[in-house]
């Protein structure tokens, strides 16, 4: 069982929508995602090639959700959600977040919290035991972020550049 979307999330400044990305909401996503205090120079909107290759992959696979937040029409915030099998923990699903943005004006408003609460309710739909994510050693206000949210810094993560 999934949820419908778009769904309308509270959020101070008025209702959000939150809803699947379309091809005409890339530029905004790379642009929120190039904006981004560790973004590498290979994040630019200037060539969106490359991005459109991948929201088709994302967008024609129902495992993945890429997700934007919009209030009064304008995409303010994105997140990428997954849904992996596994064979550990009885073959348990898991759920994965990740490429989590808001733009800088409407961080602190809420909109950051609802995206993740219903992405933690849509895992739970789908029958996901587990929600998971990973965010840069750096990011310490994303931390508090997600310890907020009842994340809890339980593994150490490695990654190899190729």
């Amino acid at each position: 069982m999934t949820s419908e979307l778009p769904e309308t999330l509270p959020a101070p400044l008025g209702p959000a929508t939150l809803r699947r990305a379309t091809e005409e909401d890339l530029p905004a996503v790379v642009v929120l995602l190039a904006g981004d205090q560790l973004a590498t120079p290979a994040d630019s909107p200037d060539d969106l090639g490359p991005y459109l290759e991948a929201f088709r992959a994302i967008d024609r696979d129902p495992a993945h959700l890429l997700l934007v937040g919009e209030i009064d029409g304008r995409v303010i915030a994105t997140m990428q959600l997954s849904f992996l099998p596994g064979i550990a923990r009885r073959g348990a699903w898991r759920a994965e977040i990740e490429g989590v943005r808001v733009d800088s004006a409407y961080r602190g408003t809420g909109i950051g919290a609802a995206m993740i609460r219903w992405s933690i309710e849509e895992a739970g739909r789908r029958g996901c035991t587990q929600v998971q994510l990973t965010t840069n050693k750096q990011r310490t206000d994303a931390h508090r972020f997600y310890a907020r949210l009842g994340f809890v810094n339980s593994h150490e993560g490695f990654k190899l550049a190729l």
